[in-house]
């Protein structure tokens, strides 16, 4: 720096003119480069005389005639001249020469020995400028030699925070353009261009008589590719493989895993793949040669198109690397563009999932039909939410429409038309109201005997499927113990009658206007609903969960403070699926409800003093995407004195039609009702005018009629949870390879008080610097089974020197916190040959 340069000046001057003896001392700047500073220089024991090129002669009679007793420097800011032309000549011959150009005082202040001062002579016009210099400065770079020199000059250029050759050519490819980049035109102007390419040659093995960023970046893509690929590349790639793959292997590595650079990696790889044209030529591998790769996103497409071609097979049992459809989806997940593919893939797992009950064959007996249900059948119909649910946010789905096909068919031709009229076949032996609890004993079971204040949360449709998955999810919660059970809900199973079952109770009836009453009063609003409960119990209080999903902390306790119950009205499902506009929207609302009420229970737990809560349902519903065609339609109900909705009619007299069941309600209700309840014994519904055509609830089906009863106890105080740990399984001492294969383990399996993690695994040097490429791991296996918690990682060395002398470490740090785990040491004894004469 110009200022520390100026100091150091005015010290070496000072220091010649010491002693006793007067002393004059000639300062020629040949590039003025300090004329601008002499102005305020002063000196210890000298003054300063500033020489000009037509006073020598007048200069010459003052040091020898006028002033012959003080120190003098002599500053010129010109160039010495030819002796013929010097009249000061003479007076050089007693006096001493002053040498302060800005290399040699670069190379003092910094450190930089007198042998590689050369270095700094050949680029000192990139010092010219303040600011450049600076970065050069702030990089603190120890032990100089000719390389880190021009490293840390590209480094400057590149504005990187330390001397990083990696991080000069991640800026360059990902800063700027590949042509007409800003970075290469401005190493080209301080002549660092050429050792721009050396370092490339020397670092990742790119040789090219005119080399291009194009160029380097397919170099970079094949290369990685090759080593991911279990197959031989097209031999027009083969010319592209880089002679130290390790390398480009971490580089690229790190460039993928970095979040400030992903996006243009991604870049880069669409612009590569198009130039390679890839898709032409990635249809010729198997997909077992592309499983590890993911380069290129298309791989991901490619492999996506493979499983669909599969599903449509019904080839459940295909295998990719030993991996099911399953397995692989889940591992392409996890991948580097498993984030921009996830929906495909969970979509193509629930599609998977769908397949594989094709030819469903439901259970003989009504007990076992429900208790098939609750164990295996209803993920029939949560894979089916999941398949839509993930579909509908997919941009694209032409490739997936006959996919699409499928599962409706074998949704509703293979699974529901089988499983809805084994359950109806059953329902109307005497029997079936006895196997399983009753929604309207609902109050007496869970609320009428409790000790402790119970919040109901009532989510309308709420069906089993939907409710399990909220429960899977609150076991999640460390501070939660959640168990679930069920209950049949009346029939018909719509909203009216559900939400009175579920209040406490005597009687329970229909009139003859089809209005329901609850010991003979009305209960279709908030307010007759809390009146009825609080008949049984009066500190109690029924609210819409709207109005309070919002309040404060104190407006909350006010609620919920004091009471022996509180029944919360929440309705996400059927406000969404009863329109005709929103009705495709309700498996939306399905995860909606369960976020909305998971937030809900976490807030009162903290806030309001409330840790019992029961979540359940009036009802369930069956939603098929297909447009109901009219013969899934049962006619003939026009003109009937009866109750008529699409998926039940309540009358005096039965149905007479194939397809439609009968029961008493008496027999549903409990009492000695005549009224008639017809249903379709299918997911067939009858013809109403009117309203939604995909979404309907009020019949007979275990969608419709089993609903959920999850109970949860919230802890008052906090439950300490840890993160799940990986530990390595191969005692590896001593590296050998460039490409080295390990074994780690997930220490325990994930839980509600071990939580799932993911670590960053790779190698580095005592001093920080990468020297492998990075794996990524999600720590996420809930397997009780240890060894099959055991994973591998394939490790790509850089292809450098390596001192056995020092430390080497493999380095196991949290992706999220950068929080290191541990670190083992190794010793690399790995064989090097390069030498580029630096």
């Amino acid at each position: 720096m110009a200022e520390l340069n100026l100091k150091q000046i005015i010290n070496r001057l000072n220091a010649e003119f010491t002693g006793e003896t007067r002393k004059l001392v000639f300062w020629y700047d040949e590039r003025a480069e300090f004329v601008d500073d002499i102005q305020s220089v002063e000196l210890d024991n000298a003054k300063v005389y500033l020489l000009e090129e037509n006073n020598q002669f007048k200069t010459k009679y003052f040091l020898e005639k006028e002033d012959t007793k003080t120190n003098y420097l002599i500053y010129a800011p010109f160039s010495k001249p030819d002796v013929k032309d010097n009249h000061l000549e003479d007076t050089l011959l007693y006096s001493k020469r002053f040498y302060a150009d800005r290399a040699s005082l670069l190379a003092v202040d910094l450190g930089i020995e007198e042998k590689y001062k050369h270095v700094i002579e050949k680029y000192i016009k990139f010092f010219a400028n303040k600011e450049r210099t600076q970065r050069f400065y702030d990089l603190e770079i120890e032990n100089f030699n000719e390389k880190n020199i021009v490293i840390g000059l590209l480094s400057a250029i590149c504005k990187t925070k330390t001397c990083s050759f990696e991080e000069v050519v991640r800026i360059t490819l990902t800063d700027s353009e590949l042509e007409d980049n800003k970075f290469l035109e401005e190493f080209a102007k301080y002549d660092l261009a050429d050792k721009f390419w050396r370092l490339c040659e020397e670092q990742f093995g790119y040789i090219d008589p005119n080399p291009s960023l194009e160029k380097l970046v397919v170099t970079m893509f094949v290369t990685y590719t090759d080593k991911y690929i279990k197959a031989d590349i097209p031999k027009s790639w083969s010319t592209f493989v880089a002679p130290k793959p390790g390398n480009v292997i971490a580089f690229m590595d790190n460039l993928m895993n970095n979040v400030l650079y992903k996006e243009k990696y991604d870049e880069l790889s669409k612009i590569v793949a198009r130039g390679l044209h890839l898709e032409n030529i990635i249809s010729e591998y198997q997909p077992d040669s592309l499983v590890h790769c993911d380069t290129f996103e298309y791989i991901d497409e490619y492999i996506q198109k493979w499983i669909v071609s599969r599903l449509m097979a019904e080839d459940t049992g295909a295998k990719v690397d030993d991996m099911d459809i399953m397995q692989l989806c889940d591992f392409r997940t996890k991948m580097h563009f498993g984030k921009e593919n996830k929906y495909i893939y969970s979509m193509l797992e629930s599609a998977y999932n769908i397949v594989c009950i094709a030819n469903y064959e439901p259970a003989k007996e009504f007990k076992a039909v429900l208790d098939d249900y609750v164990k295996e059948g209803y993920k029939v119909d949560y894979y089916y939410r999941k398949f839509y649910y993930y579909f509908d946010k997919i941009e694209e789905t032409e490739d997936y429409e006959k996919l699409k096909a499928l599962v409706e068919n074998i949704y509703t031709n293979e699974y529901l038309d089988e499983v809805i009229p084994a359950w109806n076949q059953e329902l109307i032996k005497q029997e079936s109201l006895t196997i399983y609890p009753l929604q309207r004993k609902f109050y007496d079971k869970y609320i009428g005997a409790a000790k402790e204040k119970t919040v109901v949360i009532i989510s309308d449709a709420m069906r089993y499927e939907v409710g399990r998955e909220f429960f899977v999810r609150m076991q999640d919660n460390p501070k939660c113990t959640a168990r679930i059970e069920n209950m049949l809900s009346t029939l018909p199973s719509y909203t009216r009658l559900g939400m009175a079952a579920l209040l406490p109770h005597k009687t329970l009836e229909m009139t003859d206007d089809f209005n329901v009453l609850v010991d003979g009063k009305s209960c279709d609003n908030l307010a007759s609903r809390q009146k009825v409960l609080q008949d049984y119990l009066a500190d109690s209080v029924c609210v819409q969960f709207d109005d309070v999903k919002s309040l404060k902390k104190d407006e909350l306790r006010k609620i919920f403070t004091g009471k022996q119950a509180v029944y919360v009205y929440h309705n996400q499902i059927d406000a969404r699926g009863d329109k005709p506009n929103t009705e495709d929207e309700v498996f939306i609302a399905c995860e909606e409800a369960i976020k909305e009420i998971m937030d809900f229970i976490n807030r009162l737990a903290s806030n309001a003093n409330t840790y019992k809560f029961i979540v359940t349902s009036d009802h369930g519903f069956i939603y098929k995407r297909d447009k109901i065609t009219e013969s899934d339609k049962i006619g003939g109900m026009a003109g009937k004195n009866a109750f008529i909705n699409r998926r039940f009619v309540v009358s005096n007299e039965h149905i007479i039609e194939d397809g439609v069941g009968n029961v008493n309600l008496g027999f549903v209700l409990g009492n000695n009702d005549q009224k008639i309840v017809s249903y379709p014994i299918s997911s067939n519904v009858f013809k109403v005018s009117g309203g939604g055509q995909n979404f309907v609830h009020g019949g007979s089906s275990p969608q419709e009629m089993i609903v959920p009863i999850v109970d949860i106890k919230m802890e008052k105080g906090h439950m300490d949870t840890t993160n799940v740990k990986i530990a390595l399984v191969s005692m590896v001492q001593k590296i050998t390879n460039l490409i080295t294969t390990m074994d780690f383990i997930q220490s325990e399996p994930v839980s509600d008080t071990i939580r799932k993690t993911t670590y960053k695994i790779f190698f580095e040097a005592e001093g920080g610097e990468r020297i492998s490429n990075e794996n990524t791991y999600v720590a996420d296996n809930r397997e009780p089974d240890s060894q099959k918690r055991i994973f591998r990682m394939r490790f790509n060395f850089k292809n450098q020197k390596y001192d056995r002398a020092k430390n080497y470490y493999l380095v196991v740090s949290d992706a999220n916190t950068d929080i290191e785990l541990f670190r083992h040491e190794v010793v690399m004894d790995i064989a090097f040959a390069d030498d580029f004469g630096w």
